[in-house]
C-alpha cells in the first residue's frame, strides 16, 4: 500500500461503480468490469488518474448519500445515471481506466473474437455504451442538492 492507494470505501464503490458500467454479460460469458482480476488491473492502473478519480468517487458519495456501494441496484441504476450527467472530467477519466482494464482482460478479447493483447478493439460498442462515449468537455458544475 502506498499513499495514493484508494481507501477501503473508495474502492467499494469504484468496484461497484465499475459492475454498473460493465454489468457482466451471461449471454457473451464475460465478467464486469467489477470482475476480481480486472478491478485489481483497474486498482492498479490508477495512477496518473488517482485525483480525478478521487474527485469523482466524492462526487459519487455525495449523490449516493453515503456509500454507493451501499444502495440497492435500483437507487444505484437512479444514482449511476445523475453521476453520468454531471461527473464531467473526473468521472471521464474513471471510465477510461475501468475500460482500458476491462478490455486487457483476456476472457474479454477473446469472447471479442480478438487475440488477447490486440489493440483496442474497434467498433464495439459496450452493453452499456454511452458511458464509453463520456465527453469530457461536458464539465458542468455540479447540479446536485446535497442530500440532507
Amino acid at each position: 500500500m502506498h499513499h495514493d492507494d484508494l481507501t477501503a470505501e473508495q474502492a467499494r464503490d469504484l468496484r461497484a461503480l465499475a459492475g454498473t458500467i460493465i454489468p457482466p454479460s451471461t449471454t457473451h460469458g464475460v465478467p464486469g468490469a467489477d470482475d476480481e482480476l480486472i478491478f485489481s488491473d483497474i486498482l492498479r492502473s490508477l495512477e496518473r488518474d488517482h485525483d480525478d478519480i478521487c474527485r469523482a468517487l466524492a462526487h459519487l458519495a455525495a449523490l449516493a448519500g453515503g456509500a454507493f456501494a451501499d444502495l440497492g441496484p435500483e437507487r444505484r441504476t437512479e444514482v449511476a445515471a445523475t453521476f453520468r450527467e454531471t461527473g464531467g472530467a473526473p468521472l471521464a477519466a474513471l471510465v477510461r481506466v475501468v475500460l482500458l482494464c476491462y478490455y486487457r482482460d483476456d476472457r474479454v478479447m477473446r469472447s471479442l473474437g480478438q487475440e488477447p493483447r490486440a489493440p483496442f478493439p474497434k467498433g464495439h460498442v459496450v452493453e452499456q455504451g454511452d458511458w464509453s462515449l463520456l465527453d469530457p468537455v461536458r464539465a458542468r458544475p455540479p447540479m446536485y442538492r446535497v442530500v440532507e
